[in-house]
């Protein structure tokens, strides 16, 4: 375990710095790449901070849909996830899959663009 600032601390201020410090500082070109890359440094951070437990879910929802033969790789379990779908094992009517598929999405906008997901939550 490592003594803070942490890494996701380190993330936020250097991308805090770069918002408030050199974009105000600057104009045209250098300021839209410093603004690109406060976003990048941010996107870094949630996927620090989130990524691994989403990951590791994402895992165990694709061997609850594909089975005891599911690869243990992520990669690999998605590609048999897609062949499934493609050959028509899989389909809309599978318990479960289309829960994965959602929950899939929302676990990656959170960490790519966070703002997104809130703004498109279901009005009761």
């Amino acid at each position: 375990m490592q003594d803070r600032p942490d890494i996701a601390e380190l993330l936020e201020a250097v991308a805090a710095f770069l918002r408030e410090q050199v974009v105000p500082a600057t104009e045209g070109q250098v300021a839209f790449h410093a603004r690109v890359a406060a976003n990048t440094l941010d996107i870094v951070r949630r996927e620090v901070q989130l990524g691994f437990t989403a990951q590791a879910s994402e895992l165990a929802r694709l061997h609850a849909l594909l089975g005891p033969d599911a690869p243990a790789e992520l990669a690999e379990a998605n590609r048999l996830l897609c062949t499934r779908i493609a050959t028509g094992e899989l389909d809309a009517a599978t318990p479960g899959l289309i829960d994965h598929l959602r929950q899939t999405t929302r676990d990656k906008i959170a960490i790519d663009q966070p703002g997104y997901a809130a703004g498109t939550k279901k009005k009761d």
